[in-house]
């Protein structure tokens, strides 16, 4: 049925799936740490629990998605993305239902770090894997999509779970939270993912193929494009240089969208004030994905890695001094559209590398050093705050450690063909690696 939809369909029936994945990625952000922050002062306030205790959660989540990443990616090459971002949404949900329950600390990270696992592994690298398959030469500007679709998530999911929680109090937010993950992670992906454009006789970006020539499929998406074994991928210095320049990064990423609120908040921000700037912040990153997906495709990578890392730590200084909600915007603005870039050209980067064939499993051992440092950032910032009264002093530390990282994506450059599987025609093309 759906191979007779994709025929009939005007548009690239890939345009379909990357739909699919933003549903998949509003799913996700139930779980981001941009999220959680709204929850941080009442739970903590009812509670009496240390920001290094809520902090412990995140750090506790993203160690277990980075145990089970390697394990997760290779199915995802061999499966596909439908039933197990499914499955991904349900457990999210599930999770949820349990944070709107929770009696302790114990109960809240048990329940939270489920969720945050999800978050960092299956959903992460379905969703790119998904894209990945089914875009090659416009696989910016789908991914774009995806990034755009995690902004307006983070965009609309604090406004909605402040109002929840001003409402009814915080418990009602995470039920609310429980109902979008069905509703948005659920039905769509069950009735229209498909996990490669050649099972529906179609090829990347779009060259449809007829079902009676897969043979001509494969061969069109190979021509023009690299794939790396994972064993291959692993010898190569720009895997090692990614893996470094992700681990440096992505402790900024998760301690700023933690601590975000409850620094606004001390700074002396309204707390509804403050909503809307984390809720800027997340806009500002969904407009920045979409600029980077067009420059994406006609750019080096690793420039506009760079670029990324410098918004960045631009946007942790400006954090640092806030003093009223302008400079709070401002910041926010700023650290947002550095994030934009990243979420979206990090997994654009690894695609371009080594290719679609085994992505997953290629995300699988390389995601690690991203949720690594994403369990770090938070704990960092938590930990901090708590020997010396303020944030400045994490701010500061986010700030050079986002310059190291704009260097490190300078020097990492793709790695030749003739590093992969030399096999055939086309060898010598770079494709859209750069």
């Amino acid at each position: 049925m759906i191979r007779s939809l994709a025929q009939r369909l005007p548009f690239f029936y890939g345009w379909v799936i990357v739909g699919c994945t933003m549903c998949s990625s509003v799913v996700r952000q139930t779980a981001a740490v941009a999220t959680l922050s709204i929850f941080v002062v009442p739970m903590t306030a009812e509670f009496d629990w240390s920001r290094t205790g809520i902090s412990g959660a995140v750090s506790l989540g993203g160690i277990l998605g980075a145990l089970v990443a390697p394990f997760i990616g290779p199915m995802f090459d061999r499966h596909g993305s439908r039933a197990l971002l499914v499955a991904s949404a349900v457990v999210i949900s599930g999770c949820c239902v349990a944070l709107a329950g929770t009696q302790g600390l114990l109960w809240f990270y048990v329940s939270f770090s489920i969720s945050r696992m999800t978050f960092s592994a299956p959903i992460e690298i379905g969703t790119t894997a998904a894209i990945t398959k089914w875009f090659v030469r416009r696989r910016a500007r789908a991914m774009s999509l995806l990034i755009m679709s995690t902004g307006a998530g983070l965009t609309v999911l604090p406004l909605v779970v402040a109002a929840a929680i001003a409402m009814a109090g915080w418990r009602v937010g995470w039920l609310t939270l429980a109902v979008i993950a069905i509703v948005f992670g659920v039905i769509p992906l069950w009735l229209l993912m498909v996990r490669r454009p050649e099972d529906i006789g179609l090829v990347p970006d779009g060259l449809a193929t007829g079902p009676e020539s897969p043979a001509l499929a494969g061969q069109t998406a190979g021509s023009s494009e690299i794939n790396f074994t994972r064993s291959q991928a692993i010898r190569t210095p720009a895997l090692w240089l990614l893996m470094v320049y992700t681990f440096l990064v992505f402790p900024v990423q998760a301690g700023v969208s933690l601590h975000q609120a409850p620094h606004l908040i001390e700074r002396g921000i309204d707390p509804t004030v403050a909503a809307t700037i984390v809720s800027a912040f997340s806009l500002a990153g969904a407009v920045s994905s979409l600029l980077f997906g067009y420059l994406g495709d006609r750019m080096p990578v690793r420039a506009a890695l760079a670029a990324s890392a410098a918004l960045m730590a631009l946007g942790a200084v400006n954090m640092r001094d806030v003093d009223g909600p302008l400079l709070g915007y401002a910041s926010a603005v700023l650290f947002g559209a550095g994030l934009g870039g990243i979420l979206t050209m990090v997994p654009v980067a690894w695609a371009n590398y080594f290719g679609r064939a085994h992505f997953g499993a290629i995300r699988g051992i390389t995601l690690p050093a991203q949720v690594g440092g994403q369990a770090v950032g938070p704990l960092v910032a938590g930990v901090l705050h708590d020997m010396t009264g303020s944030y400045a002093s994490g701010l500061t530390a986010f700030a050079v450690l986002s310059l190291i990282a704009a260097g490190v994506a300078l020097i990492a450059r793709a790695p030749r063909r003739e590093q992969g599987p030399g096999a055939g025609p086309g060898s010598k093309s770079r494709g859209p690696q750069r």
